[in-house]
């Protein structure tokens, strides 16, 4: 999953144009969905501002309440429908409903607004390193609506979790990006992640992950 980027990366699913999509960049998927290869941030470069020019626009972020929950849905179905996955997506409100805002919430959301809309999200949740015998942040999803990109919301959703990495002391920020988006990983690139070719990602899910639970060898 995953959720390109251009100059600026279209998530995942980090999600091609540079906006970002999530992990996997905000394009849509090609012909092989199932191929990602992992990245990883350490550090962002951050830009210094001139005071002598006007400053742009910027995107307001937050941390998404129960409250959005249909409106994160309506995020992860624009992703799905980007990737050409509509048909994979059963997310529904009550299951995001539980999942992020239950009892045991396992992810967290950041919203962007552009103009007092809603103009895109990540979604992340932390892992844990034993070499490094540290947590460290996955981004799932990363998405911005088409028709809104090209103002730095990818990029400044990243840099949001980079600072949140940093401030609870990850070791670093990892997703998975499209083999095929070419102008997603060059604008992951252009921020300091580098691709871990080493690694092969493996899933069991379906059928398959009730087969192995039942111990059936």
């Amino acid at each position: 999953r995953r959720k390109g980027p251009g100059t600026d990366a279209g998530v995942r699913r980090p999600r091609a144009r540079a906006e970002c999509g999530s992990g996997r960049g905000e394009t849509g998927r090609h012909r092989h969905p199932w191929r990602r290869t992992r990245s990883t941030l350490s550090e962002l470069p951050l830009r210094s501002l001139r005071l002598s020019r006007p400053v742009p626009s910027s995107p307001l972020l937050r941390p998404a309440t129960p409250a959005d929950v249909p409106v994160i849905r309506e995020l992860i179905e624009g992703l799905a429908e980007y990737e050409q996955l509509r048909h994979a997506c059963q997310a529904t409100d009550a299951l995001l409903q539980a999942s992020l805002f239950g009892e045991r919430p396992y992810a967290e959301v950041v919203l962007a607004e552009w103009e007092g809309q809603v103009a895109g999200f990540a979604l992340f949740f932390h892992n844990f390193s034993t070499f490094l015998a540290k947590p460290g942040i996955y981004l799932e999803d990363l998405f911005v609506r088409p028709a809104l990109r090209g103002h730095g919301i990818g990029t400044a959703l990243l840099v949001h979790l980079a600072h949140v990495a940093v401030q609870r002391g990850c070791g670093r920020l990892e997703w998975s990006v499209l083999d095929w988006n070419v102008d997603a990983i060059r604008f992951y690139e252009k921020l300091g992640a580098r691709a871990q070719d080493a690694w092969t990602v493996y899933r069991v899910t379906g059928e398959a992950l009730t087969h192995l639970a039942s111990g059936v060898s």
